[in-house]
């Protein structure tokens, strides 16, 4: 395995998801970077992020106007021809 598919696993493995809630209308520059740093646009969007301590720091930061949750996993499905 290379070093990036090493990685790319760890971060799989922790991973969070964000959900906005409330509007960031209003709120402080640097809470509206947070949100936009972690991807989020709009009222309801979701993304999923790394767990990791830059990341924790940006939803400590707006977590009053978010929704935490952990990541569901996937399972890979397979196609047969």
């Amino acid at each position: 395995m290379t070093d990036k598919a090493i990685a790319d696993k760890a971060i799989a493995d922790k991973a969070i998801k964000v959900t906005l809630l409330k509007s960031v209308f209003g709120q402080l520059a640097s809470i509206r970077g947070s949100v936009q740093g972690l991807g989020l646009r709009r009222i309801g969007h979701s993304v999923v992020v790394a767990d990791t301590p830059s990341n924790r720091g940006m939803v400590n930061a707006a977590s009053h106007m978010l929704k935490v949750e952990p990541a569901v996993k996937v399972p890979a499905v397979k196609v047969s021809k």
